[in-house]
C-alpha cells in the first residue's frame, strides 16, 4: 500500500476512492477501522467524525493512521469536505496536529480547494461559486456552521499553533519557490499551512511539490493529483483488479428528503412500483421491515422503491412530534434492517439516496471493503461487494445525481464490464 486516507465521512470516502481508482490507483475502501485485503496501492478508510467530538474524531484518525502506516503507506492523508465542514471548536485542526505528531512530519498542507465544484481558496479566504463561505448558505448549516470564509483565522482557533499561508501567485511560480515557501513556513514555525488554489492546475502544482510529504490534508481536490506523484516514482502497477458481474433483482432505497432526492424519487415512480414509507407511522410502529421486504419481494421484477422521502414541511412535522434525532434513527435503522433483510433474500443490486442512509445500509450490510465500477454520475462510482456472492451497490448523498439516476445506476450494476479498479 502507497498511499492510506482517512475520509471525515463515507461519501466522502467513496468520491475520493473513486478519484484514486480513475488516476491509476488499485484502490480499497475499507468501513471503519482498517481491516480486509491490503493488496492494493491505495486504502481509504471511510470514518463518522465531521461532527464528532474531538476526541473521539483524534482517537478514531490516529487507530485508521496508524493501521495504514502498518501497511507500509509512505504518505497519509487527510481528506475533509471542500467547505472545510467544522466549527471554531472543530476536529479538522487537532485531527491535524495529532496525525503531524504521529507521522513525525515537519509541515502539511490545508487546502480545502475543489474548483470542479466551485470552491476555490485565494488570500486565504474560501470561496462557494462567486460568494465566500460565509455568504453561501454554509453559515446556517445545522451542524457546522462557517461564519467565517477565512480559513487560517477558522483553524486557528482548532489548533495551538500559528498557522502559515501560501498565496496564489507562490503556488503559481513553480515547484521549486513552493516548496522553499513551504520549508519558510516550518522555519517559521507554522506546520499548518493554507495554500491558495483556484484552479485545477493549481492542486496539480501543490501535489508536485508535497510528493515527499508525509501528511497531506485537503478536499478530494488535492487528492486527485496525488496519483501522478507515485505514477512517475515506477510505484503504480497499472493494473485493474477483475470483478465479477452482477446478476439479480434490484431494488431502490430513499432516505432523503433533499430536492435532488424528491426529483429522483418522482422520476423514478413514472415507471417503476413505489412504497412511500410514511416517518409518522414508523415511528407508531405500524411499518416494519418484515412488511416493506415481503412488497419489495412481489415487485422485485419491476425494480421498485422504497422511500421515505418528503416534503421539507412534512419532515419538520414529524420531526416536531417525535423529535429529530429518534426519527432520524428509527429511518436509519429501518432501512438498514431492510437492506440486509433483501439481500439475505436475494436481492443483488441495491441503490440508496442519502448519506446517513447510505451508512445505514452498509453497516447493516457488515460490509467490510468494496470494488469501484464505472461512474453513474460525476463522483458516483457503481460499487461491487462480496456477500455471499457478487452484491452491486449505488450510494450517493441526498444532493447528488441526475434525475434518472436510480434507474440508470441499477442498468449500470447489470450491464457491468469485468475490469474496474478497487475501491
Amino acid at each position: 500500500m502507497l498511499l492510506g486516507a482517512i475520509a471525515d465521512d463515507f461519501t466522502g470516502a467513496s468520491d475520493l476512492a473513486n478519484a484514486l481508482a480513475r488516476g491509476g490507483m488499485s484502490t480499497t475502501q475499507f468501513v471503519g477501522a482498517g481491516r480486509g485485503k491490503t493488496d492494493c496501492e491505495a486504502g481509504v478508510i471511510a470514518l463518522k467524525t465531521r461532527s464528532a467530538p474531538i476526541d473521539d474524531a483524534v482517537r478514531q484518525s490516529l487507530e485508521a493512521a496508524r493501521w495504514l502506516l502498518d501497511q507500509g503507506c509512505e504518505q497519509i492523508l487527510f481528506q475533509y469536505s471542500s467547505t472545510f465542514d467544522s466549527t471554531q471548536a472543530g476536529n479538522i485542526g487537532p485531527v491535524t496536529e495529532a496525525l503531524l505528531r504521529l507521522t513525525n512530519a515537519g509541515v502539511t498542507v490545508v487546502c480545502p480547494a475543489f474548483p470542479a465544484m466551485g470552491r476555490r481558496l485565494f488570500m486565504g479566504h474560501l470561496f462557494v461559486g462567486d460568494r465566500l463561505l460565509s455568504e453561501s448558505g454554509m453559515q446556517d448549516h445545522p451542524l457546522t456552521p462557517m461564519t467565517d470564509p477565512d480559513i487560517r483565522r477558522w483553524l486557528r482557533q482548532q489548533t495551538r499553533g500559528e498557522i502559515g499561508g501560501i498565496t496564489l501567485d507562490v503556488v503559481r511560480s513553480g515547484t521549486a519557490a513552493l516548496r522553499n515557501s513551504l520549508r519558510a513556513e516550518l522555519t517559521a514555525g507554522h506546520r499548518l499551512v493554507v495554500v491558495d488554489a483556484i484552479e485545477d492546475s493549481d492542486l496539480a502544482a501543490i501535489a508536485a511539490a508535497i510528493a515527499d510529504h508525509k501528511l497531506v490534508t485537503g478536499s478530494l481536490g488535492i487528492a486527485q493529483g496525488l496519483p501522478q506523484n507515485f505514477r512517475e516514482q515506477g510505484k503504480l502497477s497499472g493494473t485493474a483488479a477483475a470483478v465479477p458481474l452482477v446478476d439479480g433483482p434490484g431494488v431502490v432505497l430513499c432516505g432523503s428528503c433533499s430536492t435532488a432526492s424528491q426529483n429522483q424519487v418522482a422520476c423514478h415512480l413514472q415507471n417503476h412500483p413505489g412504497l412511500a414509507i410514511d416517518p409518522a407511522v414508523l415511528m407508531r410502529g405500524s411499518m416494519s421491515v418484515e412488511r416493506a421486504a415481503r412488497w419489495v419481494e412481489l415487485n422485485a421484477a419491476e425494480n421498485p422503491i422504497v422511500y421515505s422521502t418528503a416534503a421539507p414541511e412534512v419532515v419538520d412535522f414529524v420531526q416536531q412530534r417525535f423529535g429529530q434525532a429518534d426519527v432520524g434513527k428509527k429511518i436509519e435503522a429501518f432501512f438498514g434492517g431492510l437492506a440486509r433483510r433483501l439481500a439475505d433474500a436475494g436481492i443483488r443490486q441495491i441503490v440508496v439516496g442519502g448519506s446517513e442512509t447510505s451508512i445505514a445500509v452498509v453497516d447493516a450490510l457488515g460490509l467490510k471493503s468494496m470494488t469501484v465500477g464505472p461512474e453513474i454520475d460525476p463522483g458516483l462510482p457503481l460499487l461491487i461487494a462480496d456477500r455471499s456472492g457478487p452484491l452491486g451497490l449505488a450510494l450517493k448523498s441526498g444532493n447528488l445525481g441526475t434525475p434518472d439516476f436510480f434507474i440508470r445506476a441499477l442498468d449500470r450494476i447489470a450491464g457491468l464490464e469485468r475490469h474496474f479498479a478497487v475501491l
